[in-house]
């Protein structure tokens, strides 16, 4: 039965968390509190709880591929959200497919650490994204670490900020928001940088707590589902930092698991 309304949708390829603090489980639960629409494809599975990652099982190109055309076929997609991409072969599925389909408000979170400090991607990665994903999407959202492996500087100052999205700009991102929530200061900081336009800062004050697992996507996902819910990149970015904002504080004193537990995703739109 035709319907002239539509969900808000957006997509997350990334890999799955068993323990459902990151990853795709995370994405989902995101997009469903801020009001969208969430599909997934998933490129790899993890055995990993608040502790630590066991296992890490990339998918085959060929069956990501498959996912990405079931749901692009059938249902419009008003933002993407990538996490995990764990090969160069992923990243030129996914590539693909931002072509094909024309794919708009395409939000990058590279990951390549996992909280718990296990490595989830390959170096080999970091020279894909740089070739296949940087022109055809609209963000990147790499936090500090992320940021030093990707422009092969060490960020530890303001400045430090400005140099390494100065490079990653001129490899062809049409935007850089670095995450700032490794570095030691009272409040947690995050600057978006775009071409030819002044850097943007976003701040909240920084909450002592060891529940983060899974906060990076959170943040990159919340971005998404502004986009998809039609805010331009600045105001999306704005909005999503105060969702993270809200829904660490509202997990700051919960328990889950014997290690770094989850933000409260129920929390994220009391802000």
């Amino acid at each position: 039965m035709a319907s002239t309304n539509r969900y808000p949708t957006a997509l997350t390829i990334a890999g799955s968390d068993s323990g459902g603090c990151a990853g795709i489980q995370a994405d989902l639960k995101t997009f469903a509190a801020l009001g969208v629409f969430g599909a997934s494809v998933i490129t790899a599975i993890t055995a990993q709880n608040t502790v630590e990652v066991r296992a890490v099982e990339a998918l085959l190109p060929e069956l990501i591929r498959q996912q990405l055309e079931a749901v692009l076929d059938d249902i419009p997609v008003d933002a993407v959200k990538t996490g995990m991409l764990p090969s160069p072969e992923v990243i030129e599925v996914v590539a693909d497919a931002i072509d094909r389909y024309s794919l708009k408000n395409v939000a990058v979170d590279p990951v390549m650490v996992a909280t718990s400090g296990a490595r989830l991607a390959s170096s080999a990665v970091v020279g894909a994204f740089r070739h296949n994903l940087y022109r055809r999407v609209s963000l990147i959202t790499p936090n500090v670490p992320e940021a030093e492996a990707l422009s092969g500087k060490s960020i530890r100052t303001e400045k430090d900020f400005r140099e390494a999205a100065e490079i990653l700009l001129k490899q062809g991102c049409p935007a850089v928001l670095i995450k700032g929530g490794h570095l030691s200061s009272d409040c947690s900081v995050d600057v978006l940088f775009r071409q030819d336009r002044e850097p943007v800062s976003f701040s909240s004050p920084r909450v002592n707590t060891a529940n983060l697992h899974g906060s990076g996507c959170t943040f990159s996902s919340a971005i998404a589902a502004q986009l998809a819910l039609g805010q331009e990149l600045e105001a999306a970015v704005r909005a999503a930092k105060a969702c993270i904002a809200a829904a660490i504080e509202a997990g700051s004193k919960m328990r889950l698991g014997k290690g770094y537990g989850p933000v409260n995703h129920a929390k994220m739109a009391a802000r």
